[in-house]
């Protein structure tokens, strides 16, 4: 089937650690995409997905206005890119995520979805 490097999206969508829910979701909805990466430099720090916007927005009436660190998932799982495919979908499936980092060396280099896999 290949490896993630193959199918991964190499253009990173991020925002700050100081940003909030409602500016993380402006850059999903601009760039129609399911998550955002949170980063600090090089540092990833967390991933927030459309899950995480349900999740905010049901326990809190004000949560676009909330820093996304209070919602993102810190310290995501990750894929390196020479990962196979079918496991980085195996790691999805168990764990119940639509999307994963790909990190290098230590440094985000892309962004795998379940439909880059599926595809």
């Amino acid at each position: 089937m290949g490896q993630v490097r193959e199918v991964m999206a190499a253009r990173l969508h991020t925002v700050g650690p100081e940003e909030t829910v409602g500016e993380a979701v402006a850059v999903m909805a601009q760039h129609r995409i399911g998550s955002v990466l949170i980063m600090e430099g090089d540092r990833l720090l967390g991933i927030f997905t459309e899950r995480d916007t349900v999740r905010a927005l049901s326990q809190a009436h004000d949560a676009a206005r909330h820093e996304i660190v209070s919602w993102m998932t810190h310290d995501p799982k990750t894929v390196a890119p020479d990962t196979e495919t079918e496991d980085a979908l195996r790691t999805m499936l168990d764990n119940g995520f639509r999307h994963l980092p790909v990190v290098e060396d230590g440094k985000v280099v892309g962004m795998v979805s379940m439909r880059d896999l599926a595809g």
